[in-house]
């Protein structure tokens, strides 16, 4: 989830308009959410039972909450500025104008 928020709001490739290149290609200039900048994070667990997924009956549920958290924030943005905006990161640019 807190990759998620960092999605949402921070995290955007800055490509060279000459050679598409990546220009940002070390963490020194592409900010990242850590989980320091989380204050509390709820989370609940499904207790559920599934022998057939593989032999340990284990199951990777960590990327759901990427792709959730930052919908969630969009979804959040636009219910607050009543402005759509479909395309990550959400900057303030983006809702002013």
């Amino acid at each position: 989830m807190t990759m998620g928020l960092s999605m949402a709001l921070h995290e955007q490739s800055v490509l060279d308009p000459r050679t598409g290149h990546v220009v940002n290609r070390d963490l020194a200039n592409y900010h990242i959410v850590s989980n320091a900048d989380v204050n509390t994070m709820e989370i609940d667990w499904i207790d559920e039972q599934d022998p057939h997924v593989n032999p340990m009956g284990t199951k990777g549920i960590g990327e759901i909450g990427i792709v959730g958290s930052a919908a969630a924030i969009a979804n959040a943005a636009h219910h607050a500025t009543g402005r759509r905006v479909r395309s990550l990161p959400l900057t303030v640019d983006e809702f002013i104008g």
